[in-house]
């Protein structure tokens, strides 16, 4: 059973890692971000509590953080294991999470700033059936419009400069504390997320001495 964490600021492309590890190495992945926005399509309370605290640009109250967190994983659906994107986000959660669960790694993915804003503002969401796109490494076939269902593409409310510089100061003051838990208990790989996809995932998998992507250990 293999149990990963993987960090990373928005844009750095922890969901992209998380999902080619999760399929190779028949993972369930937990992503946090999938499992609000579910919420806030649904119209749930959660979604409602979700929806206010991103459209003003802050990150979501931890309590109900590790109670989603808490909630996914008493399912225990990962007879091999999973790969959690998106949490812990800060000291207390990383906490609440090392106490709960043996991992059996951490992978960060090394961003610069800069190059966060370049990614999350190309970022689109079809406005119908919720497939993600992006205007620099995954274009539509035609502008604006979803290659699968042909729903107007559009920015996430949150994917603007205002409400992102508001993630990256509090992604920079609580989330990066964590790495200081992890590296004290944890492995943690920390790889060049500036790479193309597979350059990326060959490093993950080189740094966890996993064996190349599609080869069975």
């Amino acid at each position: 059973m293999r149990k990963y964490v993987i960090m990373g600021v928005q844009g750095s492309g922890k969901g992209t890692q998380a999902r080619l590890l999760a399929a190779d190495l028949d993972l369930v992945h937990i992503n946090v971000g999938d499992i609000f926005r579910w919420n806030v399509q649904n119209h749930t309370k959660i979604g409602a509590q979700v929806r206010r605290a991103v459209d003003s640009g802050h990150l979501v109250d931890d309590e109900l953080v590790e109670r989603v967190v808490r909630e996914r994983l008493t399912n225990h659906d990962w007879n091999y294991g999973f790969v959690v994107d998106g949490f812990p986000r800060n000291a207390r959660q990383a906490e609440f999470f090392l106490e709960s669960y043996d991992i059996d790694g951490v992978i960060y993915l090394d961003l610069t700033d800069d190059e966060v804003v370049r990614r999350v503002l190309a970022r689109r969401l079809c406005s119908r059936c919720g497939l993600d796109y992006n205007l620099i490494a995954s274009r539509p076939k035609v502008p604006d419009v979803c290659d699968v269902c042909g729903g107007a593409l559009v920015a996430r409310p949150d994917d603007n400069p205002e409400a992102l510089a508001v993630r990256l100061r509090e992604y920079h003051g609580k989330t990066r504390p964590v790495l200081e838990i992890f590296q004290r208990k944890e492995y943690v790989a920390v790889v060049d997320a500036s790479q193309p996809v597979p350059a990326v995932n060959a490093e993950i998998r080189e740094r966890l001495r996993l064996p190349p992507a599609g080869v069975t250990s």
